[in-house]
């Protein structure tokens, strides 16, 4: 098992980025986080006016992956995702869907309890540990971690935790894997610029593969397969998602491009992952069980 510090961060993703470690493909990684905010948060009185707005949503890593060379697939199965007792979420003016109504900045701690976010005394929300951030490197661009794309990003994808297989794409030598931006708990569209954000370990195991043809990102689940697009216009990013779903079932499942859309128009559901980046996300689930007959 190899370990990277959260000490090695990242703000964009890029393929000039020195890696801080190579492994073989195969390899179990655990990857040390910090908060989307670097920590920077420790009470509800920390200045907002002094927070450091370029530590923004680091991304530890990123690593190497021997064997991984532009075309190939990165499979990354996350087994684990652990954090401590305490996440933090801050909203105000500009900030997420209704920012233009709010007219104060707010800091505000979700202690961790027995499984659950405590949002007050009277309400305590089921723990959904998930990544935030989590990519590969571009081709050419350096793109910050900030903004999801066709190589991950910041995604928000609340189905992307333990149990899932996140298929991204090669676009460099070794992949250039990094990731960060853990939250607690997150529903879909992240409306308020905020998860519960918390720093934690992710264990996972990355894997090349060498003959997937689908458009990526894509997922999979034990219930469900999943497409993933982003883009600055959520008609066009639902509309991408939807494109790649069909393209997955034609070519590894033999539907036509009539019964793959007719499927998923049936049985599938297009669902937002986060709407307050600058490009927004956007997922197209189909559930396996139809699949497998």
């Amino acid at each position: 098992m190899y370990r990277i510090s959260r000490d090695n961060l990242i703000y964009a993703l890029a393929p000039e980025n020195a890696p801080v470690l190579k492994v073989p493909s195969g390899s179990k990684l655990v990857f040390e986080t910090r908060d989307c905010f670097e920590d920077q948060i420790r009470s509800v009185d920390t200045p907002f006016n002094e927070l450091d707005w370029n530590r923004i949503n680091p991304a530890t890593g990123p690593v190497y992956i021997e064997g991984a060379e532009p075309g190939d697939t990165l499979a990354v199965s996350i087994e684990q995702i652990t954090f401590g007792d305490q996440s933090v979420m801050v909203t105000g003016p500009d900030m997420g869907v209704i920012g233009d109504e709010l007219k104060e900045n707010e800091i505000r701690l979700i202690p961790i309890k027995q499984g659950k976010a405590i949002f007050n005394s009277k309400i305590a929300i089921p723990l959904n540990p998930m990544i935030g951030v989590i990519g590969t490197a571009p081709a050419k661009d350096s793109v910050p971690c900030g903004v999801p794309g066709s190589h991950g990003g910041n995604m928000d994808c609340n189905l992307i935790g333990a149990g899932t297989t996140l298929y991204l794409p090669v676009n460099v030598p070794g992949a250039l894997l990094a990731l960060g931006d853990l939250h607690a708990a997150m529903g879909d569209g992240e409306v308020s610029v905020c998860g519960a954000e918390v720093a934690g370990e992710v264990t996972l195991t990355v894997t090349v593969l060498k003959d997937k043809q689908w458009k990526l990102p894509a997922a999979e689940t034990s219930e469900v397969i999943f497409t993933i697009a982003s883009a600055k216009l959520l008609d066009d990013a639902a509309a991408q998602a939807t494109r790649n779903m069909v393209k997955l079932l034609e070519t590894d499942y033999g539907f036509s491009a009539y019964g793959a859309i007719s499927l998923i128009s049936l049985a599938g559901n297009v669902r937002i992952c986060q709407i307050v980046d600058p490009q927004k996300t956007v997922r197209c689930e189909l559930p396996k069980a139809l699949l497998r007959k």
